[in-house]
């Protein structure tokens, strides 16, 4: 009767071999540098004197989140309809249509009629809305230039041309 070899399970194998690359590899480096610059983000929104205070203190009280900072990235000047400004963040448009609804409770964004489909409904900033656009502009600024002293004006331009090329890769998403 022949010999009949099975593998070894791969536990075996795995317990063995060098684990620190799921620690290191570029996707996770990349999102802890996105959470990190987004805390950052929101720390220095949180203390802005232009922020409305009560935006400002839900920033403080870690109320306000990445996933709200979507709508400050992706919502144009003129505004959007919701399924536009999902698909333009990468998000499922009910997910979005929740975000959109406390933005709107907050007095970041207003929902009205879209004078180009009877049917539809765009989103658009407030005054409000717009005034912590800009603080969202000036803590970027400064998270980035914070950014910049840390790692130094060389890896920071090589860094941001790396991640510009790689970003440009994606179809156009995000």
């Amino acid at each position: 009767m022949p010999s009949t070899s099975f593998p070894q399970p791969p536990s075996a194998s795995l317990a063995t071999r060098d684990d620190a690359w799921r620690l290191t590899h570029l996707g996770r480096l990349l999102g802890h540098a996105m959470r990190r610059f987004d805390a950052r983000v929101l720390e220095l929104m949180a203390h802005d004197v232009h922020v409305p205070l009560a935006l400002s203190h839900l920033a403080a009280r870690d109320q306000v989140s990445a996933a709200h900072i979507h709508i400050t990235r992706h919502l144009s000047l003129q505004g959007d309809r919701l399924t536009d400004l999902a698909a333009r963040a990468g998000m499922a448009k009910q997910s979005m249509a929740a975000l959109v609804e406390q933005c709107e409770a907050w007095g970041l964004v207003v929902r009205e009629p879209d004078p180009h489909d009877a049917r539809s409904r765009r989103v658009r900033f407030t005054e409000t809305g717009l005034a912590w656009l800009q603080a969202f502009r000036d803590a970027v600024a400064q998270a980035e230039s914070e950014f910049r002293a840390e790692v130094g004006d060389e890896v920071a331009a090589v860094v941001a041309l790396g991640l510009e090329a790689y970003a440009g890769g994606d179809g156009g998403r995000g």
